[in-house]
Parts: C-alpha cells; sequence; structure tokens
C-alpha cells in the first residue's frame, strides 16, 4: 500500500485531495489524444496494482500485461486503425493465461492438469476497468481498445509481444496525458433497469 501510495503523490498535476471512488467512476471517458509529456513508471506501477487489485474466478489471477514504450512495436499494434496506440506515450497490452493447472474435482492427491479457463476475458474485463479508473484517479487519459477475439489484431500483437501459446493479447489501453478537454458521457438510463424480474 505504502508503494501505491508513494506513486499516486508522485503523479504531476495531482490534485490538492484526491478523488473519490464514486467521482472518478463518473469522471472516466475515453481519451485518444495526448500530449508528448511523459508517463512515469510510478504512475504505470500504480495502474498496474489496481489491475491487479480486480475480482477474479477462484482467485486465478490469469491476467498479464506487457508494458510497450518502444514506437516500432507500437506502430505494429496501431495497425493502421487505431493510431492513438501508436501515437500514446505508453500502452498497456492486457493478455490473459487461457490454460489453468488444476487437480481433478474430488481427487485432491492427482497430480494438477491443465485446463482450459473459461474466466479469462471476465478477469482480464475486470482487470483493465481497474486499469482505466486508476488512470482517471492519476490525471491521466486512456482508452480501451479491442483486441480479442479479431484475429487481424490479436495475430499482429502475439507476433510483435512474442507471448506464449496459452497466452491471448484480450484488449489494448493507449495512455498518457490528456490532449484536450474530453468528457466523459451520461450513460445512465432508467429504462435499463428491472427490479425483482424483467
Amino acid at each position: 500500500m505504502a508503494t501505491l501510495l508513494t506513486a499516486a503523490a508522485c503523479a504531476p498535476k495531482q490534485q490538492e485531495a484526491a478523488p473519490s471512488a464514486l467521482e472518478t467512476i463518473m469522471s472516466r471517458k475515453s481519451v485518444r489524444t495526448y500530449t508528448d509529456e511523459n508517463v512515469t513508471d510510478a504512475q504505470v506501477e500504480t495502474m498496474l496494482r489496481a489491475a491487479m487489485a480486480a475480482p477474479t474466478g477462484m482467485n486465478v489471477q490469469p491476467w498479464r500485461f506487457v508494458i510497450v514504450r518502444d514506437q516500432a512495436v507500437k506502430d505494429v499494434l496501431a495497425g493502421g486503425f487505431n493510431k492513438m496506440i501508436a501515437k500514446a506515450p505508453v500502452v498497456f497490452v492486457v493478455c490473459g493465461e487461457t490454460t489453468v493447472l488444476r487437480r481433478p474435482r474430488g481427487e485432491e492427491n492427482a497430480d494438477p492438469v491443465l485446463v482450459e479457463n473459461h474466466n479469462w476475458t471476465a478477469d482480464c474485463a475486470a482487470a483493465t476497468e481497474n486499469l482505466l479508473l486508476a488512470a482517471e484517479a492519476l490525471g491521466l487519459g486512456a482508452v480501451w481498445t479491442a483486441c480479442y477475439p479479431y484475429d487481424d489484431r490479436m495475430n499482429p500483437a502475439r507476433e510483435v509481444l512474442g507471448l506464449p501459446e496459452n497466452v491471448t493479447p484480450y484488449c489494448i489501453v493507449p495512455c498518457g496525458h490528456p490532449g484536450r478537454d474530453d468528457q466523459p458521457k451520461d450513460k445512465w438510463k432508467p429504462e435499463n433497469i428491472h427490479y425483482d424480474k424483467w
């Protein structure tokens, strides 16, 4: 916790009082334009700590992260369709380990076997949202760009990042200091809510 607080304290443009969790959630927005200002290693670590604090099925924690600052790698990840990836100071590639070692049910003494992890996408989604909220809380901007399940995005990412066979790129999150004054969207729709039954 001390490291997390230290990293947050080192963030440039830090407010006098940190925003509350609800304020951060309500002010989060997709930021696609960035200044040239650097994102520090301390800020990156703070965002990764927040991401890894996400809920995870059976505590498997299948998320894996590749932090990209190399311009040539960012250019490949951008793929000609997501220019903000190439222009961001730092890019987080959120990946998921798609298999897990587990003992067969009811066989406590058996050797663990490699089985498919059906929760990896949900776990990576939770970690990504935490990452985005941490960026917002630090005064940074970020955006969730899709990777999984699109082969034309996953395959170049797999190749340029050298991912193992059982690790799949889930999404790509470019991050930096906002280059313009983007505002959050009001997505509150009471008509989407049902009580007790549909």
